[in-house]
């Protein structure tokens, strides 16, 4: 046994199903040690995308997900995806291969200090220099990054100690033990949450990670208290729940922000600073705040809480449910505000005007897919659209890089999505830029048999920055380019391709791309004049009282 069949070994006793990558000269030995194992090796077109599938994988199951490349630019390209896993809290192991150590002391073809470079994008990394720490290493990686707040770690395995001799075992994976709060944290957040004449909720990811939607439902319905999540938290209470407000998280105003402009009380559940800026919600951080996760509140001037609830955050819950008393509060303003966020959401249900309004887009995307199937969002003018609109019933079922929000992650998402829930359907939506980044995982997709369906909101340009460069400027350029016409490009590649010729015609094809055995592509035209409605409308906003 070498090194590197000692290092599939470890893997395989962690739970690894796939490994995303590509093959390299520096690392021969782990592909060949993996034509024996269990774990079934994706072949990707670029290593971006094999981290990206890595990163969703991570999201969606809590278990590490795997990407594989070699050394030098192989390397590099899978720096975007480390970090963005890193940044959203995904959890994800990276694996280079490297150059011999015989030969680091010099100039080296392709060699590059990966361990530093990797440092900044990663939880821990660390390189193999002797075989027998192998299982250490995977053992201390695995353990880092699904461990709260999880993330990316990587593992640098020089060739020729790859193909050394090497003993050993994996070793024995510890249980990790939930921790409680304190009961004096939870008597002072309850006496808060008591005397509050208008409070809030802000839930997060953190509260997705930890499992805890139905024990905040349960909490907010019996206290009354609404609910606003962040992008990366949807789902977390039902968007049919009345307590819903949807989601926060736009830097411009919406009405969402009129309940935090008038709430006494923001109870943080779960939330993560990189999600929405507190500087945004509560500027002059005078709005008091009790956090509840698994980890105690990051630094931030505008973020200083009155109490942290530090522990499991299902049990937090529970148990502040129990002390808390609301009996004889009026309800909150939330509740009369949802009816507003409830009213603007079906102005667009009727409209036929084309291009297609991209609230109509989102709208009619919703009405076609069930609770259970799984969006995966790209980052662009669609993701503001998206984040704002696309509501979710139930966790993990859209997916929008937002601490980190890197273009191109749509296509190897859904990839990754539809490997982990083979019996939902996945939509990527993604923008005409970011479908361009990424769009040759849909040869990996067809091939390894994943089929899902590409929305592509076509604008002819970088939409976002266009709408940036108007709400600054007052004009645009540098913005706009060429695209291939995409429903040969989808047949030239063995897929389904359409095109959306009226608004009237949305429905009924994304119900028969739904349905492909393979992989289809939508193209469809979008007005993006709305951004700069939508930014007018957010600077008149005034509240309601």
């Amino acid at each position: 046994m070498n090194t590197a069949e000692l290092l599939i070994r470890c893997l395989e006793n962690e739970g690894v199903e796939y490994i995303f990558g590509l093959p390299g000269e520096e690392n021969l030995e782990v592909l060949q040690a993996l034509r024996h194992s269990s774990i079934q090796f994706i072949t990707t077109r670029h290593e971006q995308g094999a981290a990206f599938m890595a990163d969703v994988y991570g999201r969606l199951t809590g278990k590490a997900g795997v990407c594989l490349s070699t050394l030098g630019p192989g390397a590099t390209n899978l720096m975007t995806g480390v970090a963005d896993a890193n940044l959203d809290g995904a959890p994800l192991v990276a694996i280079t291969g490297q150059v011999g150590t015989d030969r680091m002391h010099i100039e080296s073809h392709q060699y590059l200090d990966l361990v530093a470079m990797f440092e900044p994008v990663t939880k821990w990394n660390a390189q193999i220099v002797r075989p027998s720490i192998t299982p250490e290493i995977v053992r201390k990686a695995f353990k880092l990054a699904q461990t709260e707040k999880p993330g990316a770690v990587h593992i640098d395995l020089p060739e020729n100690i790859a193909a050394m001799e090497a003993s050993g075992i994996p070793l024995g994976r510890d249980r990790l033990k939930k921790t409680y709060a304190s009961f004096q944290s939870l008597n002072e957040a309850a006496a808060l949450i008591s005397r509050a004449q208008n409070p809030l909720i802000l839930a997060g990811n953190g509260a997705i990670r930890a499992q805890a939607s139905d024990a905040l439902t349960e909490f907010a319905t019996r206290l009354n208290i609404p609910v606003a999540n962040t992008f990366m938290g949807k789902g977390v209470i039902p968007y049919t729940h009345p307590l819903s407000l949807w989601a926060v998280g736009l830097q411009q105003r919406d009405l969402i922000s009129c309940g935090f402009d008038k709430t006494d009380l923001v109870i943080a559940v779960g939330y993560d600073l990189i999600e929405y800026s507190p500087k945004k919600w509560n500027p002059d951080g005078s709005i008091p705040i009790i956090h509840i996760a698994a980890l105690p509140a990051e630094i931030d001037s505008s973020y200083i809480p009155q109490v942290e609830v530090v522990g499991d955050i299902s049990d937090s819950l529970l148990e502040l449910l129990r002390r808390s008393d609301r009996s004889g509060k009026p309800d909150p303003y939330g509740i009369s505000l949802r009816a507003n966020i409830y009213r603007e959401y079906h102005h667009y249900a009727q409209d036929q005007s084309y291009p297609v309004k991209p609230q109509k887009l989102i709208y009619d995307l919703r009405q076609v897919l069930e609770p259970e199937d799984i969006v995966i969002s790209d980052v662009g003018a669609h993701k503001m659209w998206m984040a704002r609109l696309y509501h979710c019933d139930k966790p993990n079922t859209c997916l929008i890089s937002n601490g980190f929000a890197a273009m191109g992650i749509a296509i190897p998402g859904a990839l990754a999505a539809k490997l982990v829930h083979p019996e939902r359907r996945i939509v990527a939506v993604t923008g005409d830029g970011g479908f361009m980044m990424n769009c040759q995982e849909l040869e990996t997709a067809l091939r390894v048999g994943t089929p899902f369906v590409t929305l592509i909101f076509n604008d002819g340009g970088y939409g976002l920055i266009e709408w940036k460069q108007h709400n600054q400027y007052g004009d645009s350029a540098f913005i706009k380019f060429g695209n291939p016409d995409f429903v040969k490009l989808a047949e030239s590649m063995g897929l389904k391709g359409y095109r959306v010729e009226s608004t009237g015609e949305l429905i009924p094809t994304l119900k028969q791309a739904l349905a492909q055995p393979v992989p289809s592509i939508i193209d469809c035209p979008v007005d993006y004049s709305e951004n700069l409605y939508f930014s007018q409308r957010s600077q008149a906003l005034v509240c309601e009282i």
